[in-house]
Formats: C-alpha cells, sequence, structure tokens
C-alpha cells in the first residue's frame, strides 16, 4: 500500500529553519513527481511545492517562493522540504504528496495520496 510518512515538524521561533522529511514506500517512488502542501485552522489546504521526476523542475507558491526548497533523493525514497527564515504565518500541518498536479492547480478537488502530516508552529 501507499504509504507517505512525514517528519521533521516542531516548534521554533521566527526567522529559523526546519528541514521536513516524507519517506515514501508502496510505489515507484523515482517515477512520480511529488509535492509538499499544508493546511492551517480555518484555512484552504495550500499546495507550496512540486517537484518533478527527476528533481529539474520545481514549483513554489508565492507564500513561500525565496524561503522554501523541495528536493529528493530517490536513492532513500525520500523528499524533503527545507523551510528557511520560517514566520508565524508557516504554522500549519504540512503533508506530502504523490504525483501533484502542475502548480498545484485544483488542490481543493484532488484526491491522492497525503501522509498523515507533520505540525509546523512558529512562534513569533
Amino acid at each position: 500500500e501507499v504509504q507517505l510518512v512525514e517528519s521533521g515538524g516542531g516548534v521554533v521561533q521566527a526567522g529559523r529553519s526546519l528541514r521536513l522529511s516524507c519517506k515514501a514506500s508502496g510505489f515507484s517512488f523515482e517515477r512520480y513527481g511529488m509535492g509538499w502542501s499544508r493546511q492551517a485552522p480555518e484555512k484552504e489546504r495550500e499546495g507550496i511545492a512540486c517537484i518533478s521526476t527527476n528533481g529539474g523542475e520545481t514549483w513554489y507558491a508565492d507564500s513561500v517562493k525565496g524561503r522554501f526548497t523541495i528536493s529528493r533523493d530517490d536513492a532513500k525514497n525520500t523528499v524533503y522540504l527545507q523551510m528557511n527564515s520560517l514566520e508565524p504565518e508557516d504554522t500549519a500541518i504540512y503533508y506530502c504528496a504523490a504525483d501533484p498536479p502542475p502548480k498545484w492547480a485544483g488542490i481543493i478537488y484532488w484526491q491522492g495520496y497525503w501522509g498523515q502530516g507533520t505540525q509546523v508552529t512558529v512562534s513569533s
């Protein structure tokens, strides 16, 4: 079965960094693009990053562009999200996903696989 397990979240002061990891299993990881999304209370899910199968193409939401970097290690079946210059507005549960749509278009209607999520809390 498809499994996506996020880790690396926690409580951090604004301006600090975190690196999230998502370990994948149950599918041919190297054959799929991967993405990260997040959801804060009272807000819709927001797609924030995507990476292509070969890692050569990436996309970021304006809200995180210049601060977050998505990467992947196919040998480890893992996708990462390096988060720098964290802000309180980044507080959310962060989820990874397999084969997201381009630029996370139509995220509200996407019915693919999510991990369980990892909580990121940024204090001011």
